[in-house]
């Protein structure tokens, strides 16, 4: 039925903490073929679509990354964390009272378009051949460079405060949580 040394292209649910890799080598040993490749990266704190291709698919990788991406979610206002995500503790609280509807979809809206987005310490991004998390996670800064990428809508599908749903499209790697850390920083808020 399958043919994974030819090649497949297999979607998964990728399971909250498990990192892109271990879902890669799961299925490595699954279907017991040394090539099997993602197709972009989730943070481990994340879950949804992961593509992975086995065999002659891997060929296909550069193209599916190179797509645009759609996400939903959810964040909390009200706080931040030096990860923009759940990995580390709140390092500021700020107050949600006062906070309008209109202005949340206002400062979501206004991120919408090119933009220059600075990656979270936190990322899977390498610098100097490191990972930058694994410094972030020793305490260590690193100086980062924005980036270019195209978020397509940013829309704001319930709000519930602390907590605002959203829908995003965009292109590829942009980083939903340094997105939704400048909404909050639009807002005078975490």
């Amino acid at each position: 039925m399958f043919d994974f040394q030819q090649g497949e292209i297999l979607l998964f649910d990728k399971p909250y903490t498990w990192t892109s890799f271990d879902l890669v080598k799961k299925v490595r040993n699954l279907v017991r073929v040394k090539k099997v490749g993602h197709a972009g990266t989730l943070d481990p704190l994340a879950t949804g679509l992961m593509i992975l291709c086995t065999g002659a698919k891997t060929k296909s990788i550069e193209a599916l990354t190179g797509m645009d991406k759609t996400y939903t979610g959810k964040f909390r206002l009200g706080m931040s964390t030096p990860s923009y995500d759940l990995e580390t503790e709140a390092d500021a609280h700020f107050p949600i009272e006062g906070l309008e509807e209109q202005a949340i979809r206002h400062a979501a809206a206004a991120l919408t378009g090119n933009l220059q987005q600075l990656p979270p310490a936190h990322s899977a991004i390498k610098v100097g051949g490191k990972r930058l998390y694994k410094d972030a996670r020793k305490g260590i800064a690193v100086k980062l460079e924005p980036r270019p990428v195209q978020v397509h809508q940013f829309e704001i599908t319930e709000i519930k405060l602390p907590e605002v749903s959203f829908l995003v499209s965009c292109s590829k790697g942009t980083y939903i949580r340094s997105l939704v850390h400048d909404l909050g920083k639009s807002l005078g808020n975490g």
